[in-house]
């Protein structure tokens, strides 16, 4: 029998870039782009923040149904038809026996995410109860110091996020069963970013194949 952390492993699908899907007994996306796949429908959709490489209507209208539950900052709202619930920093909610908490996410010194834009990211805690933290596109910032989760995806790419050592003082703080590399190998970041941030975590890093 597989240990909680394995098996949520095997639930956890890289898409390339920031997405992910989360496939337990809710399905779960987190800032579908340039999904290539019909891919299971979501009952949820959760979304980071307003740049297109993360918030992509073309990506989401094929992984929605009439009861997907779309999450996302107020300025993603126009964008989207359906079940859309706006959320911001400090938020938790809890849909079809899914946890999400809201956090922030934003840069530090760098005018690419703003604090005030709003950008978010999410820990969910899955019906089977691993909680599973999507950073979103952020620096390293001192509000990671309260993440608790048990799987951390965290950037790893820099320039518009954290770097892979930056990433890794993340993990090392938030200290996670397990940590995986996302933002990298598309817009920005190589393997050799991913393999870097391995090297220096202090817990243990799973680097995941895109899946499309």
């Amino acid at each position: 029998m597989l240990d909680p952390i394995s098996a949520a492993l095997k639930q956890i699908h890289w898409l390339g870039h920031d997405a992910f899907l989360i496939a337990g007994r809710r399905v779960i996306y987190i800032d579908p782009y340039k999904i290539e796949f019909a891919g299971e429908v979501a009952d949820i959709i959760l979304i980071t923040h307003d740049h297109p490489d993360h918030c992509s209507p073309d990506d989401v209208k094929w992984l929605r149904k009439g009861e997907t539950v779309i999450v996302m900052p107020p300025s993603c709202a126009d964008k989207f038809k359906g079940v859309v619930r706006t959320v911001k920093p400090g938020d938790t909610l809890t849909i079809k026996g899914v946890t999400i908490d809201v956090v922030p996410a934003y840069n530090v010194g760098k005018p690419f995410h703003p604090r005030e834009a709003g950008g978010v990211g999410y820990i969910v805690t899955s019906v089977e109860g691993i909680r599973i933290y999507h950073a979103g596109d952020t620096d390293l910032i001192p509000e990671m110091e309260q993440v608790k989760a048990d799987v951390a995806l965290l950037p790893v790419g820099g320039i518009y996020t954290m770097d892979a050592a930056e990433a890794a003082q993340a993990a090392n703080k938030i200290k996670p069963k397990l940590a995986i590399p996302m933002h990298w190998g598309t817009v920005v970041g190589s393997r050799q970013d991913a393999e870097r941030f391995r090297e220096l975590c202090a817990v243990e890093v799973k680097i995941l194949k895109t899946e499309k």
